[in-house]
């Protein structure tokens, strides 16, 4: 997965968008102005592939324990609640990838006030 197939992804999701809040280097992938996913493009460049995303707590540390080289504690994050998930040259699959990307969406939006998950259901 390249760059710009990691933002399309996650830009196809029901009312997500892309900003840069901290920086012009962090690309930022929202819901409801939540942030799920987000990338340093100068590590993209220096060929240092990697995502934020959001994971619950238990399964972030299976998934550490099962991907030790590929999914660390969240840099610069909270690290009980955000994995820095290495894509470059891993084991870790395209599948996989994904699937912790629907996760950390997934989590954010059950973690929504009720009035606006009804209307991302409403828009989507």
């Amino acid at each position: 997965m390249n760059i710009e197939e990691l933002r399309l992804f996650c830009l196809a999701k029901a009312s997500s968008t892309e900003e840069f809040p901290f920086d012009e280097d962090t690309l930022v992938f929202k819901v409801m102005g939540k942030m799920f996913a987000l990338a340093s493009l100068k590590k993209w460049e220096q060929e240092d592939f990697s995502v934020n995303v959001k994971c619950d707590p238990e399964y972030a540390q299976e998934l550490r324990a099962k991907y030790p080289e590929h999914v660390l504690p969240g840099y610069h994050m909270h690290k009980k609640h955000w994995n820095t998930v290495k894509i470059q040259d891993t084991s870790l699959t395209d599948r996989l990838i994904k699937h912790l990307i629907n996760h950390s969406y997934d989590l954010v939006v059950s973690k929504l006030p009720k009035k606006k998950r009804e209307l991302l259901k409403e828009n989507y």
